[in-house]
């Protein structure tokens, strides 16, 4: 199975240096990842260094709490895609799902579909730990509805990651009209190769390199 080009190479960490997303690149183009995955502060110098690769670079919008306005959540897309992102991965308003306020859902995630303009895929992070079955269907539906791209797990900023039976669930309920990425706690070959297998088409890393030596 190839591991290598479904994964994006992440750093996330707010205390990450200049040199730590240089060294992300450089195991990016070296192993082959799908993309590398900064915050918005790094997507410009990113960019740069993977200049004449196929390795697109992914930022978080609304990260990693969700609970920024619509309008921010636009914002930041809109900037991000300016700076040169090629994939967002925003959160949605976990409150106003849980809120049953889904309008509101529904409009925050289009806010990004329509701020980037198709120039770029729009992932939604629905941060499954936190949801129940139900909710987690309902975000599924409205990431649909709204036209993302992905539905994402998690941010892996909160009580828990991926789970093989969140994916089920996300496929079951999506089909074939939207991808999903798996993130969160994925750590070893196994683990990604199991995610895949249950649906994912994406993991979201920051142990990628650990993973595809099957360490």
């Amino acid at each position: 199975m190839d591991i290598n080009s479904k994964i994006d190479h992440t750093l996330l960490k707010p205390e990450a240096t200049s040199d730590m997303i240089e060294n992300l690149c450089r195991e990016a183009l070296e192993f082959g990842f799908a993309a590398v995955c900064v915050n918005p502060y790094y997507v410009t110098r990113a960019k740069n260094l993977l200049k004449g690769s196929n390795i697109k670079v992914a930022t978080v919008v609304g990260f990693p709490l969700g609970a920024n306005t619509k309008e921010v959540k636009a914002f930041e897309a809109r900037k991000a895609v300016e700076d040169g992102a090629d994939e967002i991965d925003m959160v949605i308003n976990i409150g106003a799902l849980k809120n049953r306020d889904y309008e509101y859902v529904m409009e925050d995630i289009k806010a990004v579909v329509d701020a980037v303009e198709g120039k770029a895929i729009v992932k939604v992070i629905i941060e499954t730990c936190l949801l129940t079955k139900e909710e987690k269907i309902k975000a599924c539906e409205l990431s649909k509805e709204a036209g993302a791209d992905f539905v994402k797990t998690s941010t892996g900023f909160s009580t828990g990651g991926a789970t093989i039976e969140d994916i089920i669930l996300m496929k079951k309920t999506i089909g074939d009209s939207m991808q999903i990425k798996a993130s969160g706690g994925i750590r070893d070959f196994e683990t990604a190769k199991a995610m895949i297998e249950a649906g994912a088409s994406r993991i979201g890393a920051s142990s990628s390199v650990k993973i595809v030596k099957g360490l």
